[in-house]
């Protein structure tokens, strides 16, 4: 309907301008009707500029709310202009695409606020830098930990805190970093972690970071309190027996708080005392082993590295564990990537693999087909050796704790081995870790980076 009352006006426009047109050129030879000639001709242009005003209207309009969107600008109005019932559902149209913008735009600065809100909240350091230029982020903890207002560009950050900007530049996409920060008297522990990505095909670099040293105070705490309680356990199992070995003695060779002389003391006396000696002996000298494996703990000795052959290593330990593991009918199979290599200390990773060996054969003793499998393999970056038992497998209950110093699964245990092992892992900056199934065996896997 609006259409046609559109085309229809622009009909009624031309008619009327064709109709002037026509009257000018009638009287135009006539030179008495000289001003007549002007009036028509003055009304024509008026009907032209009226024609092309009307036709052009809705472009004027779109092209104005265009402009409005491109700089967000939703004060612009299409409401109250009188221009005939013609552009009434344009008008109608246009505000309420002005109102709906408008609507997204009061949406998306609350939802901006929010995540402001949000993102203050957290006792995280935050700072988001665009095309490694702009800051578009940074949190209230990011100025706090820093020790800065927010600048507007990356540049005046380096400018502030050369260091830190440092350290995210040298810290790879998803690569997390713990770092020694200074801030004012106080000494922090800060763990940096650098996200980069592309949105909208704008680059930016999502940088957080935090305090962890309380963290880190407490789970050193934590282990000083575990230490001290195995500590204290292993000296006062040594030290009780000892303590009552030495009253025993006393109560011997005391006769109503007198000593006796020598002549009182019979066979069976004697025979006591010696077995008390013995005692005292046997639990001196295990407290003494204790002391020596506790030492081995905290003396890992540097890292001799050269580059080994996995193959020749291998190989080597199939030769030493031979005819000990013949003797327990064991099978040992041995699967090794060709031309694989490693940079370690040969006799430290000797060390851990006859110490998982022996575990397996622990582990096998009572099995029908005892079988262990050494196995060698590259992953990426990454080098893996295996060690694989089908015997009786790990207690879940019991996982989180093999690698514990002192703790044991075997009576005879001292705890130290596993403990020692993946120390020497961490040293090789690689890991140790096992996957278990209980009834059927596990597997070890020393993991080396590089």
């Amino acid at each position: 309907m609006v259409s046609k009352r559109f085309a229809i006006l622009v009909i009624l426009r031309i008619i009327l301008l064709v109709l002037t047109i026509t009257a000018l050129a009638f009287i135009f030879a006539k030179t008495e009707l000289f001003f007549n000639q002007i009036i028509l001709l003055g009304i024509i242009i008026l009907q032209v500029g009226e024609l092309i005003r009307f036709v052009t209207y809705t472009n004027r309009e779109l092209a104005r709310l265009l402009l409005a969107i491109r700089y967000a600008d939703f004060s612009i109005s299409f409401k109250g202009k009188k221009h005939g019932k013609s552009f009434v559902e344009l008008q109608n149209a246009l505000v309420e695409i002005v109102e709906a913008f408008k609507k997204v735009s009061v949406e998306k600065e609350a939802q901006f606020k929010f995540l402001q809100v949000i993102v203050n909240t957290m006792r995280i350091g935050v700072v988001a830098v665009k095309e490694e230029h702009t800051i578009e982020l940074m949190n209230q903890e990011a100025e706090e930990i820093l020790g800065i207002k927010k600048p507007n560009y990356l540049k005046q950050l380096k400018q502030l805190s050369p260091r830190f900007v440092e350290e995210t530049e040298e810290t790879g996409d998803n690569e997390r970093k713990l770092i020694e920060w200074q801030k004012q008297e106080k000494k922090l522990q800060l763990s940096i972690q650098v996200n980069r990505l592309k949105i909208l095909n704008y680059r930016y670099s999502i940088i957080t970071f935090q305090n962890i040293k309380s963290e880190i105070e407490q789970k050193e705490i934590e282990a000083w309190h575990k230490l001290i309680r195995i500590l204290t356990h292993e000296i006062m199992n040594s030290i009780t027996p000892v303590t009552s070995m030495t009253e025993t003695m006393i109560m011997l060779l005391e006769d109503e708080g007198q000593p006796k002389h020598a002549e009182a003391l019979d066979d069976e006396t004697l025979e006591d005392l010696r077995f008390s000696l013995k005692t005292i002996q046997k639990r001196s000298e295990g407290l003494l082993h204790f002391v020596e494996d506790y030492r081995k703990l905290t003396r890992i000795k540097h890292l001799a590295l050269e580059t080994v052959e996995v193959e020749d290593l291998l190989g080597s330990m199939e030769i030493l564990m031979k005819a000990e593991l013949e003797k327990t009918g064991i099978q040992l199979t041995i699967q090794s990537q060709p031309g694989l290599k490693i940079k370690i200390d040969r006799k430290l990773i000797e060390q851990i693999l006859l110490n998982l060996i022996t575990n397996a054969r622990h582990a096998l003793a009572n099995q029908s087909a005892p079988q262990l499998t050494l196995k060698a393999f590259s992953n990426a970056n990454t080098k893996f050796i295996t060690v694989t038992d089908n015997g009786t497998g790990i207690d879940p209950a019991k996982m989180d704790q093999i690698f514990i110093p002192f703790y044991s699964t075997k009576a005879e245990g001292s705890g130290i081995g596993l403990s020692l092992s993946k120390q020497i892992m961490k040293k090789h900056k690689g890991d140790l870790s096992v996957k278990s199934t209980l009834g059927e065996g596990a597997t070890f896997q020393l993991e080396f980076l590089g």
